[in-house]
């Protein structure tokens, strides 16, 4: 199988927008919409808004590659490293490094890119994995294969190019990118278009050992930033982890050919979905600033501690529910005065119960 970077034509990509016009004037409105309603919270919300997506995004990317991190390591870094939270950092080493990943895309996003930018980010994610060469391109002599199927029966979706030409490639993939950047000499100014080109450039040439799926999904919410003129407040990774299999089969389809117009489709509409939860996500925030400033004075410290808790878990709410047994392992209380926090923020219509008895479960009514 001959791949996109053997081709005589790589990596002068072709594409037609026609059929995805509607899609990409319908991004820009919403990309508007949510600036609109972030601009809308307070201070403090929107701050709490922004970090809740970073670490959504921080969770989900690492998700997609098979690595399971907590979502309280993870929010733990990213508030030590903005300073919200003192001490030393504790905890999972590979959510410090995505934490401090999400923080350094989102402060360097109108940065130009680089080699050493490259190096720095990997070393970021991959310092705590010793069979990684951290912050260097690969070298192996072996062949970098995306690969599936049981040992002996493996089956090769995609060859990247060989470890020898990726000083080269990388270098060309950097002008690149610098040069399609706006106000570029090849400025590609729909950045929807641009972010779904720069992820498969990227990971066609795979230049790292690994961590190549979070690299390229940072570039292209680097781009994305780049376009807006401001960080871009979404999770491309929440999208694409929902629709984990559609995304390889796009990718390796695009990995076939420089003609990539389904990929671009397919990409473009990943970042329509990304945004509309990006507004979900707002509109979470301010139900949950309104609550909390509605009912701060008529709750106790342990149902503003299960409240807090709970909200955690952002639009998709606390799994299982709240119950007494629960209320009572994270605020230490008893069995009576749990169950009668519990009939209080019911009574308040702060909590809905489902079931009954002992399998009685409660969700916050936002």
């Amino acid at each position: 199988m001959t791949y996109n970077w053997q081709q005589p034509d790589w990596p002068e990509f072709r594409y037609d927008l026609f059929g995805i016009e509607e899609i990409l004037f319908k991004l820009a409105e919403k990309a508007g919409r949510a600036r609109g309603l972030l601009k809308g919270l307070a201070v403090d919300a929107q701050l709490e808004a922004t970090i809740e997506m970073m670490v959504v995004e921080a969770i989900k990317t690492s998700a997609i590659e098979g690595e399971l991190l907590s979502r309280k390591d993870v929010m733990s870094s990213m508030r030590r490293n903005l300073g919200l939270e003192a001490g030393n950092p504790s905890g999972d080493k590979r959510a410090q490094g995505t934490a401090a990943l999400m923080l350094a895309v989102r402060n360097s996003f109108t940065d130009p890119l680089s080699e050493e930018t490259l190096f720095e980010w990997h070393r970021l994610i991959m310092s705590s994995h010793r069979h990684v060469a951290a912050g260097k391109w690969r070298a192996h002599a072996e062949p970098m294969q995306v690969v599936s199927g049981a040992v002996g029966h493996e089956q090769v979706h995609f060859e990247a190019p060989p470890s020898s030409r990726i000083p080269d490639e990388m270098a060309r993939f950097i002008q690149w990118f610098n040069d399609t950047a706006p106000g570029g000499k090849m400025e590609i100014r729909k950045a929807a278009v641009r972010s779904a080109l720069v992820h498969l450039y990227f990971e066609s040439i795979h230049p790292f050992e690994d961590g190549n799926g979070r690299i390229g999904r940072a570039l292209s919410e680097k781009v994305l930033s780049q376009g807006l003129g401001r960080p871009a407040l979404l999770s491309l990774s929440r999208a694409i982890e929902a629709k984990r299999g559609n995304y390889y089969d796009a990718l390796q389809e695009g990995q076939q050919s420089n003609e990539v117009t389904p990929w671009i489709t397919w990409f473009v509409n990943i970042v329509l979905e990304a945004q509309t939860q990006a507004e979900e996500l707002i509109d979470f925030t301010l139900k949950k600033t309104r609550l909390f400033d509605r009912f701060r004075d008529q709750l106790n410290d342990r149902q503003i501690q299960i409240l807090r808790r709970m909200l955690e878990e952002g639009p998709d709410g606390f799994e299982g529910g709240m119950s007494a047994k629960k209320y009572m392992t994270i605020t230490g209380t008893s069995k009576a005065t749990a169950t009668r926090d519990l009939q209080d923020l019911a009574e308040k219509q702060i909590f809905v119960p489902t079931g009954g008895g002992r399998s009685t479960h409660y969700q916050v009514n936002l």
